[in-house]
């Protein structure tokens, strides 16, 4: 069974699957550049009370697989996350500098969806076996 996390006021699971790649899908997270981005993505992770469940860099991209809390808002995780990676890792690296002129490393945008472990089927058929009879929006 699936233990659920407590909040002072709520009781939440929530699981995201997230992934942001390279500008220009340019193959640079190789070698001490990935291990410098797992460390700073595992920093932030820990400040924001977010857990990584399962984590990977490839050379032109970042998937983590995560926990978070009710207060955690997405956009703010991934502002974080590809903001202060990008800046710590061209100051650790010039030669990151040179490639990305712009100072931006992170192409614009990201992939994000919510895992669980009942699907909007289960969800829909719950709500539908309520008793108000409109389609859409039912009221007890």
């Amino acid at each position: 069974m699936t233990e659920y996390l407590h909040g002072s006021h709520s009781v939440f699971l929530i699981h995201l699957h997230i992934v942001w790649i390279t500008k220009y899908r340019k193959k640079i997270l190789t070698g001490d550049v990935a291990l410098k981005l797992r460390e700073i993505v595992r920093e932030i992770c820990a400040s924001e009370s977010v857990e990584i469940i399962r984590g990977s860099v490839s050379s032109d991209y970042v998937h983590l697989f995560v926990s978070i809390a009710p207060k955690v808002t997405i956009s703010r995780l991934v502002q974080k996350l590809k903001g202060s990676t990008s800046h710590k890792l061209m100051m650790t690296f010039p030669s990151l500098q040179k490639q990305y002129w712009g100072r931006h490393m992170w192409a614009r945008g990201y992939f994000c969806c919510s895992s669980g472990n009942i699907t909007d089927e289960i969800i829909k058929n719950y709500i539908e076996n309520q008793h108000d009879s409109d389609e859409e929006f039912k009221i007890d």
